[in-house]
């Protein structure tokens, strides 16, 4: 039989007896990956916790709180009476922030003078901190450009060079590609890939690791007499979890798109291309760590090292441009930065295929690279008998 052949029917029959094996590249990367969905349906944060310190107790302090709360991002959800109960909020995790509106607020307003609105926060939780920055200001610049306009009204200036005198420039905000800055257009259809990487390195150092520490690896290559039947045979091994993790991630990029109703720009089917490649330079990865380190404990360390940064590396979450020059370096060497690049140029902004062309080429060549290095190890560990069994 040839090496191919045989080594898929071993590795299926393999996975059907244990049961954990078999999870691992079926359901459990399908559940994560729905998980993943899930979380991010809303979409948008809205009704973010916050509470008020209210010193005015004005008019004009209760329309501000009134305005906070129809604010679709946020909800006042307390109404603390000094600095003490305001930490004490923050620190509990009860509220995301505290406007504190300071006393004579409305009288300093109404004889021209100014008042301060303050914003206390946590900015270490930073999409939560930046979203309330952003609303807080439009409410505050919304009642105070109505309490100049109301003065000078009183003062006789005309409506439409109040509108002029209150904002003389303007400013034009175009979004291009997400338009509604939904987190899960830009995150969730991202982070399914990155999940999809780790796990496929994962099953690489797991199908090859488990051959060494149960002993079995002349077993199973003892047909290959060549470095093409080793390469052979580790390619019968790996088609299986291939497959399934492909398949795992595909459906889930297509629930994004077609029933989660995001509209792919580009091409579908090359984005489906790059993550067949992102999975096969995973798969091969994980059986060069196992097949050089031979040892099962080391080489999923090494997966784990390798491939759970990878999406905090890409650029998404953090601006490429904008890391220092070693962990950009880091970041270009690692595959799922290109495929991320791949799938939001095709996803969101339409872009023309011949301009990822040279990413699929590239993650192919290195996967080429990569099983050139598991075949030499193999083949390498073959003459080792006495380091198999290792953990």
């Amino acid at each position: 039989m040839p090496p191919f052949i045989a080594s898929l029917q071993r590795e299926w029959q393999r996975l059907r007896a244990c049961r954990w094996d078999w999870a691992m590249v079926s359901w459990v990367p399908l559940l994560s990956m729905a998980l993943m969905c899930w979380i991010f349906s809303a979409g948008q944060p809205y009704k973010l916790p916050i509470a008020v310190w209210n010193e005015d107790h004005s008019s004009m302090s209760r329309q501000l709180v009134r305005m906070l709360q129809a604010t679709p991002g946020l909800e006042v959800v307390h109404s603390v009476l000094n600095p003490a109960e305001a930490a004490d909020a923050l620190q509990r995790m009860q509220v995301y922030g505290v406007v504190h509106i300071p006393p004579g607020m409305e009288r300093d307003v109404t004889r021209g003078g100014a008042a301060t609105v303050t914003l206390m926060h946590n900015a270490q939780l930073a999409t939560a901190s930046s979203l309330l920055q952003r609303d807080l200001q439009q409410v505050v610049g919304t009642l105070s450009a109505g309490a100049e306009m109301q003065a000078r009204a009183k003062r006789g200036d005309p409506h439409q060079a109040l509108q002029v005198r209150m904002e003389p420039i303007t400013t034009k905000l175009v979004a291009l590609f997400n338009v509604s800055t939904n987190y899960e257009q830009f995150l969730a259809a991202t982070l399914v890939p990155a999940l999809v990487h780790i796990l496929a390195m994962t099953a690489g150092v797991w199908c090859v690791g488990r051959e060494l520490r149960d002993r079995s690896l002349g077993a199973w290559l003892q047909a290959s007499s060549s470095g093409l039947d080793t390469l052979a045979a580790l390619l019968g091994k790996l088609a299986i979890p291939a497959a399934l993790l492909w398949g795992s991630g595909m459906l889930c990029l297509l629930y994004l798109a077609q029933l989660r109703g995001w509209h792919v720009a580009g091409s579908m089917g090359w984005i489906a291309v790059g993550l067949a490649a992102l999975v096969g330079v995973s798969l091969a990865a994980g059986a060069v760590l196992a097949a050089v380190t031979l040892s099962l404990r080391t080489a999923l360390s090494g997966a784990g090292l390798l491939s759970a940064p990878a999406f905090a590396f890409s650029g998404v979450g953090f601006p490429l441009l904008s890391m220092s020059a070693s962990a950009r370096g880091w970041a270009l060497a690692m595959p799922y930065t290109h495929y991320a690049r791949l799938q939001m140029e095709q996803w969101q902004m339409g872009a023309p295929v011949a301009q990822t062309v040279p990413v699929v080429g590239g993650l192919l060549l290195v996967t080429l690279v990569l099983l050139a290095l598991a075949t030499w190890g193999l083949q390498r560990a073959r003459t080792l008998p006495e380091r198999w069994g290792g953990r």
